[in-house]
Order: C-alpha cells, then structure tokens, then sequence
C-alpha cells in the first residue's frame, strides 16, 4: 500500500470518526499495515493529518489564483473563485470535510502554518468583495459577512453533494454561481465565465470509491 492509499484510509477514518477518536492502531489495521509500518511509510498521525491538510489548502490556493487572473471584472472573479471550491469540494468531499473540520487538532506550529494558507486563500475572496463594493458592482451591507457566508455555503458542499445524486459537478457550480451573485447583490454570471477554467482533480488522498456522506442532492 502506497503513501495515497493510506492517506485514502486515513481521510475516510477521520471524516467518519473524527481525529481525536481515531487511534494510530484501528489507521493501521484499516490500511492492512501494523502501526509501526504505517509510521515508517506514512509519519505520526498528526503528520499524516498535515499533509493532508496542506495538500488540500496547497491546490485550493493555487487553482483560486489561476482562476482570477484573467479578468477585471470583479463578478467573473467572484464566479470563477466559487467555481473553483465548489468543484474541488465536490469532488474531494472527505478531505475537504477534514480540512476544514480539523485544523483545531493541528499542533501549533502547523496550526500556524496552515491556518496562514487558510488566510491567504481567504484573502481573494475578501479582495474580490473590496474590489466588488468599490466599483459599484457588489451591493453590501457587511463585507465580512458576506464573505464567511459564502464560504460556507461553498464547504457545505463536501457535506451533501453525492455523485448520483441528480446534478453534475458542473450544474452544481452553476447554481452556487448564482447564489455567490444574489449574495453581492450582483448580475448573474453562470455559465459564462467557466470556457476556459480548467476541470477540478481528484486529490491523492480522497478515496476513489464513491461515497454515501451526508444526504443526496435534492431529487
């Protein structure tokens, strides 16, 4: 069993029971490995659960930055950022759920470190708003709510998107697009930003079967 396969392991063991009730042990017999071995390939399950993190926060950020670099237009951005989590939650739904559920078990230097990846990640968004309210285009009565309310309808969808459920990935994004805009108060730009976006990616560590998390998407 390789180092993703573990991670896969370890992901689905966590998103289920949480960090703190899952021991080293039941990682090990899970993975089909004694502890040592899964320590000797993978580290400590804290280092495990930080990689795990970082990956995720890692390709959040960067596809969030390659997102927003080809217009001016503060409503593309905002399309183009919610487009972005939205398909990388959907397709990730139990690592981004221990991503975003478990930083409080990190020790404090990674803490530090990931909650800083966290932020800058956060920051787009909230110059994306700025940008938005200063030019006319959003409508708000408080910036910062309006960002942490739209960040978590975006996590929410690691919660209760199912692969057969009755909409794709991609009608997903679209309707979570246009909430984003009725949230700022701005014109709708659904399915007109996203040509040339590139498709979200499966991560190492989320679990190649699909999964039965949470409830199906209404149908």
């Amino acid at each position: 069993m390789g180092i993703a396969e573990i991670q896969q392991v370890v992901v689905s063991l966590f998103a289920e029971k949480g960090y703190a009730a899952t021991g080293i042990r039941e990682l090990g017999r899970a993975a089909g490995v004694n502890s040592a071995t899964l320590y000797h390939y993978a580290g400590s399950k804290q280092e495990i659960l930080t990689s795990i993190m970082r990956s995720c926060l890692e390709e959040l950020l960067r596809s969030a930055i390659e997102a927003v670099g080809v217009s001016a237009d503060p409503g593309v951005h905002l399309a183009r950022l919610v487009r972005v989590h939205v398909g990388l939650c959907a397709l990730n739904p139990l690592t981004a759920k221990v991503t975003d559920q478990e930083i409080r078990a990190l020790r404090p230097d990674d803490h530090t470190a990931l909650i800083g990846l966290r932020d800058d990640y956060e920051a787009l968004f909230a110059r994306v708003i700025e940008h938005g309210m200063s030019t006319g285009v959003f409508q708000l009565t408080d910036q910062r709510v309006a960002r942490l309310a739209l960040l978590e309808m975006c996590n929410g969808v690691a919660n209760w998107y199912r692969p057969d459920g009755r909409l794709s990935v991609a009608e997903v994004q679209d309707q979570l697009v246009e909430l984003a805009c009725r949230l700022m108060g701005a014109p709708s730009r659904a399915g007109e930003e996203s040509a040339d976006l590139p498709a979200p990616i499966r991560l190492a560590s989320e679990p190649v079967a699909d999964h039965a998390y949470g409830a199906v998407v209404a149908g």
